[in-house]
């Protein structure tokens, strides 16, 4: 039998390794299962997840922050998988009284886990909704309650839009998501790349297949592209691991994914 924690429902979901629940584990956390525990045993021997999870973890982290030095103080998170390890809410609560974080996923097993995770939570909410409906994800009960777009938001898409495949237009979709919020908010985007480990990033891609579901990674141009109707804060786009970090990330994973953030003008 699978070891399950007793505080959420699989709704039958655990037979199989989740991609957000393997985060969760790369980054020390404990809302995972066997199956997951197991299958990342065996991926870190081949690839340097755990690091890559890691890495983009910290960017993310940097990004709050220089969100919230900037006046941020409300931020929705697409694709967020499970809100633990030193997610937004807990950076943001360190330097703000009150930030209000709305996080979306589309996994039903990843929203209970933040369900049961942000009870008592006031101004921290997790919506099950697909990013790339931006119309039910702005609509959401949890979204009108806790955001106000007609203020500045940072719009986070940490590692998420590998996961869009170029039928589903991440551009646009980006676009979409831009016309919605005010001038001065801030747009935080990490992106899996092959320009630089491309046999890294196929070994990636098809450890991920394992799991059922696929990643398309981009060039600098395309990520650059993402950006349209942002000012890119400086250093502009560069490895995320590079981005406002204090010491200079020299592992293979630091050359996976481009990091930014741009300011809606």
């Amino acid at each position: 039998m699978q070891e399950r924690p007793m505080w959420v429902s699989t709704n039958g979901h655990a037979e199989r390794p989740n991609v957000a629940r393997l985060f969760d584990f790369y980054l020390g956390g404990a809302h995972n299962f066997a199956v997951d525990r197991e299958f990342a045993a065996l991926s870190v021997k081949s690839f340097p997840v755990d690091e890559a999870a890691r890495t983009s973890r910290s960017f993310l982290q940097r990004a709050v922050r220089h969100c919230v030095a900037r006046g941020i103080t409300q931020f929705l998170d697409l694709g967020s998988g499970i809100p633990t390890a030193g997610n937004v809410h807990e950076v943001a609560e360190r330097l703000l009284p009150s930030p209000r974080v709305v996080y979306v996923d589309n996994d039903p097993v990843t929203v209970a886990h933040g369900r049961t995770m942000l009870k008592g939570h006031r101004s921290v909410a997790i919506v099950g909704a697909d990013v790339r409906d931006p119309d039910a994800v702005l609509a959401a009960p949890e979204t009108v309650r806790l955001l106000d777009l007609d203020e500045p938001v940072a719009l986070l898409m940490v590692g998420i839009l590998p996961y869009l495949s170029a039928e589903d237009r991440p551009a646009d979709l980006v676009a979409k998501y831009r016309e919605a919020i005010a001038p001065g908010s801030h747009l935080v985007v990490s992106h899996l790349t092959a320009d630089r480990e491309p046999a890294l990033v196929d070994g990636l891609a098809e450890m991920v297949r394992l799991t059922g579901t696929s990643l398309t990674p981009r060039d600098a141009a395309e990520v650059a592209g993402l950006f349209t109707g942002f000012d890119l804060v400086d250093p502009g786009l560069v490895m995320a691991g590079q981005w406002h970090a204090d010491t200079e990330d020299t592992g293979r994973a630091s050359a996976l994914a481009y990091g930014a953030v741009g300011i809606k003008h």
